[in-house]
């Protein structure tokens, strides 16, 4: 029998009880097309104090991301202007509300790899404010397989732990918008992909979410708890006004739409059709009629006002990237090997040839990653406990396998002089043509250079005790004949001690 208080939906009121006991039990769910984030720990932004201008921004946002400075001059301008404007709204409430206002969302336009994700979430931690990225193609029309737009709000407010007036100011980050794009005269799965338009295009702009989860058991028992409390249910809601909309992609196929307005309107008018053909300029001819033809609905492109392109990365560019000193990918490897205890450094020359070999990858500055994570692996599997510096150079990259083994060499000749100058008080030193000669011979026979020098010099701490020398250069001379050396050093000393005696007398 069913308590009469009981809202739609809820269970009996014995069975509430039970649930009450047991809601700490069951853990937030993740939602739907979003990648978990950590709470953000800076305080958030007041969008009564907020001042930071486009130039400061911008000045921030130049010293990490390379090769994008008209996208990074877009964004700066129109995420501070965005912010400066929730100010001047939060200090003049008197201001009259503007009907139809539209933000400043804004679409990314660019290829692969060229820092999308990463300059959003650099704006983001700058100036303090929640972020949510996830990939437009986890989403679908409600009815379908797939999360709910209205998530994005939801994963808002966990993000800014739970405070709902700064997940109201936060950022939304919607990457791979261009595979939501329906294609013109399909049926089948781009019906979906315009129902995804159309719901995102109600959270895009102002509206009000509601934070419980329809059908989720966690928010049901979260209600019946909150009813049995106060006798009502709390109604928690967001609302989207000031959240700010990036959404981004490759659009792979929007060059071809692009090219072909641009053919059509140069016919009788004599413009230049060099531009229009030209590689690294497409991007710039780009209007929100191309977006509409590539299967984006008018509306939802009416409310991305801000459209910033970026530019596929070169060489040079890749190049600026690695030897950057914000450079995350080198920062990051750089990290990984000092967990060992490894001081990691780059010549200039490594840089370049890292750079083409990165862009051969064709996945811009992911490439970067990918080829260092390549190259590096053998470094960082057999170097840790053996080095305490690692000049990666030209000769790491072309012939990893000699620079490795000739790292291995170089180390394993050091444990042995500091085992000789511990042990037996012995400097000894070798030359870079002793090391190259303890590599060949540890190649061709299979065995450890310390062992090498083990057994060549076994009897030297005794034989140089007994010349009364205390250090040595080890040439390749002495490592080819070692005991015969010695043997001659010896008879040599003490045939010259013998003469200088008889003279003596």
């Amino acid at each position: 029998m069913s308590s009469s208080n009981s809202e739609p939906g809820f269970r009996p009121q014995e069975i509430q009880q039970l649930l009450k006991n047991s809601v700490d039990a069951f853990a937030e769910p993740q939602l739907a097309g979003t990648k978990e984030e950590p709470p953000v720990n800076k305080k958030p932004v007041d969008p009564t104090n907020f001042t930071i201008t486009p130039l400061e921004l911008e000045h921030h946002l130049n010293q990490f991301v390379i090769g994008q400075a008209d996208a990074v001059s877009i964004l700066a301008t129109k995420i501070a202007t965005h912010y400066n404007r929730m100010r001047l709204e939060s200090q003049r409430p008197e201001l009259p509300h503007i009907l139809g206002n539209i933000k400043p969302n804004v679409v990314l336009i660019g290829p692969t790899g060229v820092g999308k994700t990463y300059i959003i979430r650099l704006i983001a931690d700058f100036i303090h404010v929640p972020f949510v990225k996830a990939d437009a193609t986890k989403f679908s029309e409600t009815g379908y397989v797939g999360g709910d737009v209205e998530d994005l709000v939801r994963e808002l407010v966990h993000v800014a732990g739970g405070d709902i007036a700064a997940a109201e100011r936060g950022i939304i980050y919607i990457d791979e918008i261009d595979k939501i794009a329906a294609a013109s005269n399909t049926m089948g799965i781009d019906v979906s992909r315009t129902g995804v338009q159309r719901n995102l295009l109600k959270i895009m702009e102002e509206t009000e979410v509601d934070m419980k989860v329809p059908h989720d058991i966690a928010s049901q028992m979260e209600a019946a708890m909150q009813m049995q409390r106060t006798g009502k249910a709390e109604q928690k809601k967001v609302n989207t006004r000031n959240v700010l909309f990036i959404v981004s992609g490759a659009f792979q196929q929007l060059e071809e739409i692009v090219r072909k307005r641009m053919k059509g309107s140069t016919v009788g008018f004599g413009k230049n059709l060099h531009r229009v053909g030209s590689d690294d300029n497409w991007t710039e001819n780009i209007v929100a009629q191309d977006l509409v033809s590539f299967g984006f609905e008018t509306e939802f492109v009416g409310r991305l006002p801000v459209m910033a392109k970026l530019i596929k990365l070169g060489v040079d560019e890749l190049y600026q990237i690695l030897r950057s000193p914000t450079s995350a990918v080198v920062l990051g490897k750089k990290r990984d090997f000092l967990a060992y205890g490894i001081n990691l450094e780059f010549t200039d020359d490594a840089f370049h040839l890292l750079a083409e070999l990165a862009f051969a990858e064709r996945t811009g500055a992911r490439g970067i990653l990918a080829v260092l994570e390549r190259l590096l692996l053998p470094f960082e599997k057999y170097l840790p406990g053996k080095v305490t510096e690692l000049l990666f150079d030209e000769e790491a990259i072309t012939n990893p396998n000699n620079a490795l083994e000739r790292i291995l060499t170089h180390s394993s000749v050091l444990a042995y002089q500091r085992k000789m100058l511990f042990d037996h008080s012995l400097t000894l030193r070798f030359g870079a043509e002793a090391e190259h000669w303890l590599l060949e011979k540890s190649r061709t026979s299979g065995i450890a250079v310390e062992n090498i020098l083990t057994e060549l010099l076994k009897n030297y701490p005794y034989g140089l005790t007994l010349l009364g020398k205390s250090e040595i250069d080890i040439t390749v001379e002495i490592l080819q004949n070692s005991q015969r050396f010695l043997d001659e050093t010896i008879r040599t000393t003490f045939a010259k001690r013998e003469e200088q005696i008889e003279g003596n007398e």
